[in-house]
């Protein structure tokens, strides 16, 4: 274990569930005692955390810092431990989470069709028909958990639907992808089992729909069309290439956002005057403010805690620090968006801020591909939780909340909320 700069004060303890309901004051101490700091994570393996803003954003466009797992030289306690859960056993590796160029160019160049602005800007009413159609269900009741009743099934819906998942089907991934946060932070088993159901169903799924793919160009068709089409005109998609894809967009697409839209009301519903500000421009039309709204709950508390996984390729040097070839690299996203450095008054949320650089979804070839239709869920969620229910408010019976304690992400357990019983809109 590497010695870490001397400090008057004690490390704090990591990866504790008081951690987990609050890492901030930990990441802080490390900024200023290791910002890249060597340390044990729960899974045993042993890697890099980088805390620092310009330390963080050099090292998530570092090319040396590869997204191949088969670049770690994995000791036998941390075998099969990085990466997603049952993604190995279940043929799912070759997605953009795990490869470098040039097969990174040429899948994401695929993919990237389906995010184009017009492509988000045509699912927008799909998108307001879901947000409204879950709070329909519970809007006449006066209370709702937040996370379960709505940022959960969200964006499983929407992913689905730009998939192209037949709507019978989508209940179906809503249990497994529930199962897959659940478990996020405790036994991999129940989160293997999900990924190897999924990984049978997209391979039924992909064959069903290439036998019925019609040889002419549909315009806006779905995108495990578009890809089976692809690969059918020479761009040499694999199956296996093709079922990773679609599963990577499903589980980084999904929980990136129920934890923006979790965590940002939480932030909101804490700080009211805030909160105003944003439903004051909602009411005025003014919808700038919605957007610097999303981008500051992006910084303040976002979705993901750490980038996925790098592996140093060859020995580098990152904020002083000496990094060994095969070393695993964690690049803390949440305490990089609190670096004072960087943000003034960093632990202070100000939906008004304008030089708002954040990572929260990364930076440089592997920013999130899906943050445009994110950006678009959390959006409509926003506008439309804020005018539906207007004097939404924590529930007075909830005791402390609960947070997943996992390793990549960073969201709420549940959020319980109560409000004036609203009628139901009926369209």
């Amino acid at each position: 274990m590497t010695n870490q700069p001397h400090s008057p004060t004690p490390a704090p303890d990591l990866f504790t569930w008081e951690f987990a309901t609050n890492p901030y004051p930990a990441y802080a101490w490390l900024r200023e005692h290791a910002p890249v700091h060597r340390t044990r994570l729960p899974s045993g393996v042993e890697a890099w955390l980088v805390t620092r803003y310009t330390d963080a954003k050099q090292a998530l466009a570092d090319g040396r810092l590869s997204k191949n797992p088969a670049h770690h030289d994995e000791p036998a306690h941390a075998k099969g431990k990085t990466g997603i859960p049952g993604e190995r056993k279940a043929e799912l590796m070759t997605h953009l989470l795990n490869i470098d160029p040039p097969d990174h160019t040429r899948l994401r160049r695929l993919v990237s069709k389906a995010f184009t602005p017009r492509r988000v800007a045509e699912f927008a009413p799909r998108v307001q028909e879901l947000t409204d159609h879950l709070i329909d269900q519970f809007a006449d009741t006066g209370e709702a958990d937040l996370i379960h009743d709505f940022a959960f099934p969200l964006p499983i819906y929407a992913i689905c639907d730009l998939l192209g998942v037949p709507r019978e089907d989508q209940d179906d991934f809503r249990d497994w992808a529930g199962m897959m946060i659940r478990h996020g932070g405790g036994p991999r088993g129940g989160v293997a089992r999900s990924v190897k159901k999924m990984r049978g169903y997209l391979a039924e799924l992909i064959h069903r729909k290439r036998e019925a793919l019609p040889d002419a160009p549909t315009p806006g068709e779905d995108l495990i069309s578009g890809l089976i089409r692809a690969s059918d005109h020479g761009e040499h998609l694999t199956e296996n290439e093709a079922a990773a894809m679609c599963f990577v967009l499903l589980f980084a697409g999904f929980e990136t956002t129920v934890n923006l839209i979790g965590n940002g009301m939480y932030a909101l519903l804490g700080n009211p005057e805030q909160r105003a500000l944003i439903q004051n421009s909602i009411e005025r039309e003014q919808l700038g403010l919605i957007e610097l709204g999303i981008e500051e709950l992006l910084r303040f508390d976002g979705p993901v805690e750490m980038a996925t996984w790098r592996f140093a390729t060859e020995s580098l040097e990152i904020g002083g620090q000496r990094i060994t070839a095969g070393d695993p690299v964690l690049v803390v996203l949440a305490a990089a968006n609190r670096d004072s450095a960087r943000f003034p008054e960093p632990n202070t949320l100000d939906v008004a801020r304008r030089d708002n650089q954040h990572l929260g979804y990364g930076h440089g070839i592997h920013y999130c591909l899906g943050a445009p239709l994110a950006r678009l869920e959390a959006r409509v969620a926003f506008m439309t939780l804020l005018r539906r229910l207007p004097d939404m408010q924590l529930a007075s019976a909830s005791t402390e909340l609960r947070w997943r304690g996992g390793l990549i992400m960073r969201g709420l357990r549940e959020l319980p909320v109560e409000f004036t019983v609203q009628r139901k809109q009926f369209r």
